[in-house]
């Protein structure tokens, strides 16, 4: 394949930024849900994080030091629109402004994510998701974003897992605004998000001033063949799209989020299943989110082995004892890496970018002032090389963004998990290349 292809790293506004009260930013839900007494490890919360917003040009200096190619970052919505909507914040625009200028005088290729979990809370109080205005409200915000930056950006994601802001934000209640609603409510608000997409896609079309491409970027954790019989490949193709049976499990899946706005349809399996709990899905709903996009990203951690059974059906293979985990016990499983895009892309048929990917370790400055996270470089040039078999094998992959930039707030889990190529003394907010930061350099240089 000749498409350009980008190695990256990403991360969030909330997770980095700081400056939570600064230059007439507006209340989120996560600032409201972190600095409330047990809901965050050890009561930590966002409100400086990796002060980012102070040290964007050191952070910059690092990515380019490091060598990335690009830098998927999410904008803060309440940094724009301090309730929501209605009059902007020059200076929050302002800020991004700045952060643009600098990574592309850098050479660091700027990817935009308009929403990554950061809800206005202002916009909470008025029904949040599950007012139908919040269609309105969200393309609104797009239409800002896109007008002001897209006479230097090209590269635009509307929403980052959906599948962890509604499910366990409003499913489970694990993330903010930490609330367990009625089945009902949380298939409306997933309704209204992929509809707020459409409506923002077709507004941010209509604004930008020069060619730009859109892409949604939901998340998996990927069915993987037990062996390479066809049999076992059908069966880890099909679980992996089919909509779990269980009601109150719906939320995490992949074709509920990615059908309608690939095919402009919900999932038969979905609809039969989840019928007492659906919303009034009218035509013009579904022609709304299936708007054009120019490509898919997915964010890829893990996943498990998947084979036909006795009776013919999928069936999960249980994992060995003593299988390798990474610091948040998630399971290494390079092979998601391939299986993951192939399927997606058999499915859907557009360009993918994996937007994450990446995993937390036990890092600690070592008595010669280096951090040495060996684990991390095994893991991630496994999974790469995943990655490129899948697209050597015919699979369009124009893109990788390691997850994290720099260790970060880690939602729940606080400052306890450390995810970054950058290590961060959250102390003294001193930076340090990682052994992995080095390695991902050669890596980069290697194979441009």
């Amino acid at each position: 394949m000749n498409q350009e292809f980008i190695w990256g790293a990403a991360t969030s506004s909330y997770q980095i930024e700081g400056a939570a009260d600064e230059d007439g930013k507006g209340l989120h839900i996560w600032d409201v849900y972190s600095r409330q007494p047990g809901m965050v490890f050890d009561n930590h919360n966002g409100d400086v994080a990796c002060d980012h917003y102070h040290r964007y040009r050191e952070d910059v200096a690092l990515m380019k030091e490091i060598g990335i190619q690009g830098y998927r970052f999410s904008i803060s919505w309440s940094r724009i629109f301090p309730e929501g909507t209605g009059k902007v914040n020059e200076k929050g625009l302002a800020f991004y402004d700045k952060l643009i200028d600098e990574l592309i005088s850098n050479g660091v290729k700027p990817y935009i994510t308009l929403f990554h979990w950061d809800y206005p809370y202002e916009l909470y109080q008025r029904g949040g998701w599950m007012n139908p205005d919040s269609v309105d409200w969200f393309a609104e915000y797009a239409k800002t974003v896109v007008e002001h930056f897209s006479d230097r950006v090209t590269c635009f994601i509307t929403f980052n897992e959906p599948q962890c802001f509604i499910g366990m934000g409003h499913v489970t209640g694990r993330h903010a605004p930490g609330l367990k609603n009625p089945l009902r409510d949380t298939f409306l608000m997933a309704h209204h998000v992929m509809m707020a997409h459409g409506k923002a896609v077709q507004a941010m079309r209509a604004v930008a001033k020069q060619p730009i491409l859109i892409g949604y970027a939901p998340t998996s954790t990927v069915c993987a063949p037990d062996s390479d019989r066809a049999e076992d490949i059908e069966a880890a193709r099909s679980l992996y799209f089919q909509c779990p049976e269980k009601p109150e499990e719906w939320s995490w899946n992949v074709s509920w989020w990615s059908d309608p706005v690939m095919f402009g349809r919900y999932p038969e399996d979905g609809i039969r299943q989840y019928a007492p709990y659906l919303p009034d899905i009218r035509p013009e709903d579904l022609a709304l989110m299936n708007q054009p996009i120019d490509f898919y990203g997915q964010n890829i951690y893990n996943g498990y082995r998947v084979r036909q059974g006795g009776d013919g059906k999928p069936e999960c293979v249980k994992r060995s004892p003593g299988y390798d985990k990474t610091a948040m016990e998630w399971p290494v499983t390079p092979e998601s890496l391939y299986w993951g895009p192939r399927f997606l892309y058999e499915r859907y048929q557009k360009p993918i970018y994996i937007t994450e990917n990446g995993m937390a370790c036990h890092d600690m400055i070592s008595r010669d002032g280096h951090i040495h996270d060996a684990s991390r470089i095994d893991f991630t040039e496994a999974y790469i090389r995943e990655l490129l078999r899948a697209r050597e094998d015919g699979v369009d992959i124009r893109g990788y963004f390691y997850w994290s930039l720099m260790d970060n707030f880690e939602w729940t889990e606080g400052y306890r998990e450390r995810f970054g190529l950058i290590y961060v003394d959250y102390q003294t907010q001193k930076r340090t290349l990682k052994d992995s930061a080095y390695w991902y350099r050669e890596w980069i240089q290697n194979h441009r």
